[in-house]
């Protein structure tokens, strides 16, 4: 089998910004969220915004792991998801566990919880997703007996560079500037069941750095929200702390 390298992500992560820079690689067959489609047709009722449903995609995590499985022979394998997709079942699939890389990526949840909540005014908490991340985490160390990559939203905006060349190294692919920008609306076609969730990585060219005035901006845009959905605090809240131990583990914190 070829590696199979996993992106565990929670949404609105920048990490389809970092699949599209793993895409333009040319070197892997990647894959967008294959167990989506497990988690909101088979273990919740909850209604995914923006989500038409692909009639001959996978919809039990068996067939769903089985179909990565099976590209894997041919090809090496780079996959973006979620965590709360696939928890706590992936635990107890431990050869599935043992035989790929996990990586995982954070960002800000308070960034991440609005831009959710502005596509999604429903979002749940387990939707959220970082609490199901730290648990994924915290299990593959224990099968595995090894820390998995943890890569920071921010620290890439701030140096892209230099930030997907330690994510390269630690994951064991070579350097490759020309994958870190991208022709403007130049969609993958495998993005179009779930269009409405990419329209800024569509439209861009690259990964876009942090602007003076963001952090302020964010945390004003955040509280006005919550105004209205009180819920939201209580998801920050709820998901911080996991936030803070998944950073504790990540390439920049560790390398700065």
């Amino acid at each position: 089998m070829k590696p199979v390298i996993f992106l565990w992500s929670h949404p609105r992560s920048m990490s389809t910004a970092i699949e599209r820079v793993m895409r333009e690689r040319g070197d892997l067959e990647c894959l967008h969220e294959p167990f989506l489609h497990y988690y909101y047709l088979r273990k919740t009722t909850k209604q995914l915004a923006h989500f038409e449903v692909e009639q001959d995609h996978p919809v039990s995590y068996e067939e769903t792991r089985d179909s990565v499985l099976k590209l894997a022979e041919s090809s090496a394998v780079f996959a973006k998801d979620m965590s709360y997709y696939v928890m706590p079942e992936i635990l107890n699939d431990v050869e599935f566990c043992q035989s790929v890389q996990h990586c995982f990526l954070i960002r800000n949840p308070l960034k991440s919880i609005l831009s959710y909540h502005r596509l999604d005014p429903d979002l749940t908490l387990d939707e959220v997703g970082i609490e199901a991340q730290w648990r994924h985490l915290e299990g593959v160390k224990e099968i595995t007996g090894r820390t998995p990559v943890v890569i920071e939203a921010e620290a890439i905006q701030a140096d892209s560079k230099g930030m997907m060349r330690l994510f390269w190294q630690a994951t064991g692919l070579d350097y490759c500037e020309k994958a870190l920008s991208w022709e403007a609306e130049s969609t993958p076609e495998d993005w179009q069941y779930v269009e409405g969730w990419h329209q800024s990585v569509s439209s861009s060219q690259g990964i876009k750095p942090v602007e003076q005035g963001d952090e302020l901006e964010a945390r004003a845009k955040f509280d006005k929200a919550a105004q209205a959905a009180p819920q939201l605090k209580q998801y920050l809240y709820h998901h911080w702390p996991f936030y803070e131990d998944l950073k504790r583990h990540s390439l920049a914190v560790n390398n700065g």
